[in-house]
């Protein structure tokens, strides 16, 4: 049985009366603040040296909103926070009952039943087929207020998971930090420019390790081309390295892309830095002979020391309580090569 997301809650209303009062006497005080009052304080204090910068009128009301959308879709996130999602992309102008369509519905509707929640845009084409697929009680909705194109379809209307943004940053700030998964099917300039964006963050080690898919329908050549242009144009002259085609794959295959995201969840678990070490948490252990050859497989990974396998770190215990009983490996990582780390990735799960 997959698990069941959170139940839907309502958005939350404007509060009218001010938090001030009651909490700006408390994160004024230098002592006895826990880590997320210490933050919350550094953020009022930048709020202010923005005052004190004569920052502009325009600038203020772009930060405010930016961070009041921010705070809001959090909150509206939150409940869902032990629920692996996947945030997909592709045109909102793929008509319902082309190939494309079809298999975009068909990917999420799979990916739902292996107890996953899909992100779209909330409007029409691909986001329509995908939230049809997965069905409203599995789907959010991150939709753009825009003068054209963009309503929300009527399996996300309405529905506490859909936020609209006035911005695209803050939007794609939540795709990213949402996603266990990218899925990304043919698309215009915007499907394109996600994509991209993911590659990027991926390649430079900006964004946590996932799979991104970009998914074809049977036969199409859409996405087989793009990685012909990124084959021709970008490796064969060395804007890429060879390890960065590791950080995505290309199908047209539904089966495959499930198995694709799925997969990369078999072993692995999740990763963070504690310092300068990185930290892989595992969903079980490693035997130790599997792990002394991953030390000498991976050793361009490792900036000194070896891959070590051990239980969590105690920087870690109090930040993230409820992971504290996975196993670990940990190693001093060199803050370079991500391609190659997601091969590492892949060699740990395919132990399993």
């Amino acid at each position: 049985m997959p698990p069941k997301p959170a139940p839907a809650r309502a958005p939350r209303e404007r509060r009218r009366r001010s938090v001030l009062p009651d909490l700006l006497p408390r994160i004024q005080r230098d002592e006895a603040l826990s880590r997320e009052e210490t933050l919350v304080r550094e953020m009022v204090e930048t709020s202010l040296k923005l005052l004190r910068d004569r920052t502009s009128l325009g600038d203020l009301k772009l930060v405010n909103a930016a961070l009041r959308e921010l705070r809001y879709a959090l909150g509206v996130s939150a409940p869902y926070r032990g629920v692996r999602k996947v945030s997909a992309f592709g045109s909102a102008r793929t008509p319902p009952g082309t190939p494309t369509y079809r298999t975009a519905a068909e990917f999420s509707r799979r990916i739902a039943e292996r107890g996953y929640m899909i992100i779209t845009g909330g409007g029409n084409g691909i986001m329509r087929a995908c939230q049809e697929g997965a069905g409203r009680e599995r789907s959010f909705g991150f939709n753009i207020r825009l003068p054209f194109e963009q309503g929300a379809n009527e399996f996300i209307s309405n529905d506490p998971k859909l936020v609209t943004f006035r911005y695209f940053f803050t939007r794609k700030l939540m795709f990213i930090k949402e996603a266990d998964a990218l899925v990304l099917f043919p698309g215009g300039f915007g499907t394109h420019d996600e994509g991209y964006e993911a590659l990027t963050l991926a390649q430079t080690g900006k964004s946590h390790p996932m799979p991104i898919v970009f998914v074809d329908a049977p036969r199409g050549t859409y996405w087989k081309t793009w990685q012909r242009y990124v084959d021709e144009h970008l490796l064969r002259k060395g804007l890429i390295s060879p390890d960065d085609l590791a950080l995505f794959k290309v199908t047209t295959d539904v089966d495959e892309a499930v198995e694709e995201i799925t997969g990369f969840y078999r072993l692995y678990h999740s990763s963070r830095y504690v310092g300068s070490k990185w930290v892989i948490r595992l969903n079980h252990p490693l035997a130790p002979e599997v792990v002394r050859r991953l030390a000498e497989e991976f050793a361009p990974l490792v900036a000194s020391g070896t891959i070590e396998q051990c239980e969590a770190l105690d920087d870690e215990r109090e930040t993230e309580p409820e992971l504290n009983a996975l196993p670990r490996l940990v190693f001093e990582a060199r803050r370079s090569a991500f391609g190659l780390r997601r091969k590492l990735i892949d060699r740990i799960n395919a132990e399993a």
